[in-house]
């Protein structure tokens, strides 16, 4: 029988966040474990100390009226990869930024390269650290800090497609006019700029426990090949106005925490591996203390599990590149 859901006092009065990376995605993040409290510290660590020490210094501002479940604030401070290693989750947001005519491949070797040093200098690991990836290509990242950390596989995991998922269902309750706490819909796979489809899982997806088709306007029609594509671009279009992403991940690196560090056994699709398709990608899992409590088997049919497949190869490629690459 499973231990019953952590109660969150006892969770945050004794938990550390770690955050390697301390640029617009490690900030914002930090800035949401601050304002939804979800641990009583968290740590900034970046080897740029000025950049660092300047976010400590505006994140600091933030806590001063936002305590941890419990009380007691919410503390932020500079922090050492070792210290890092000790903490109950590390967030990793750091990565290199693709060059004007750099190829994926180049840009996966440079942060490849990132990822096992940072990796090698927060060892030796406590054995109830849970590793969260957030740099991209998140799947591949995933893949390579199983390896590189010597952790139990369901203590490292990737946002994957939680994030493609949020958008999905926000768009699909705009459609249908609900709220989007009641549309339960997935995308699946691989998260990325190489993306070429976003796989929806649309054979399972409900709207109130009701089939999707069940619950529209009436005169409403769904153009799934749309909302997809839509779903898809949302992140490109942001980054061509204003030059990055950084709130939605934020929020939702933060949620994922919060699930761990509470034993929410909450449902969520998060890149880890699956044995069956070589690979770590995303699918729903209940997330724990321990990271991933266990996958879930989706009912999918058959053009759906196709492309899960197709995804996974093409994943399987970049990391046969990635190893060549570092020989």
């Amino acid at each position: 029988m499973e231990p019953p859901p952590m109660d969150p006092e006892v969770a945050t009065s004794r938990s550390r966040i770690a955050i390697l990376g301390a640029g617009s995605v490690g900030s914002a993040i930090a800035l949401c474990l601050i304002l939804n409290p979800v641990a009583s510290e968290v740590l900034l660590v970046d080897p740029n100390t000025a950049q660092r020490d300047a976010q400590v210094k505006d994140l600091e501002d933030a806590t001063t009226y936002h305590g941890a479940v419990g009380g007691g604030g919410v503390r932020i401070r500079a922090g050492t990869h070792k210290e890092a290693g000790q903490c109950d989750i590390v967030v990793i947001s750091a990565g290199a930024k693709q060059r004007h005519g750099e190829t994926r491949t180049a840009l996966l070797g440079r942060n490849l390269a990132i990822l096992k040093s940072a990796t090698n200098d927060m060892k030796p690991f406590s054995k109830h650290t849970v590793i969260l990836l957030v740099a991209n290509p998140v799947d591949i990242l995933t893949y390579f800090c199983q390896k590189f950390s010597g952790l139990p596989q369901q203590q490292v995991i990737g946002s994957g497609t939680f994030l493609d998922t949020a958008r999905l269902r926000g768009i699909l309750a705009e459609k249908v006019g609900v709220d989007a706490s009641s549309v339960d819909a997935y995308v699946l796979g691989e998260h990325g700029e190489s993306q070429m489809w976003v796989k929806v899982a649309w054979s399972c997806v409900t709207v109130g426990a009701m089939p999707l088709d069940r619950c529209l306007p009436p005169g409403t029609d769904i153009d799934r090949k749309a909302i997809a594509l839509e779903t898809k671009d949302k992140a490109a279009k942001i980054i061509e106005a204003k030059g990055a992403t950084a709130y939605g991940i934020g929020a939702l690196s933060a949620a994922i925490c919060k699930s761990i560090l509470f034993d929410q056994r909450i449902v969520r699709p998060i890149s880890h591996w699956i044995e069956d398709l070589g690979c770590c990608l995303s699918l729903p899992v209940i997330l724990g203390r321990k990271g991933i409590v266990r996958s879930l088997s989706m009912p999918l049919n058959k053009e759906e599990r196709d492309l899960l497949v197709k995804s996974a190869d093409a994943l399987k490629e970049l990391i046969a590149e990635a190893q060549d690459s570092q020989q």
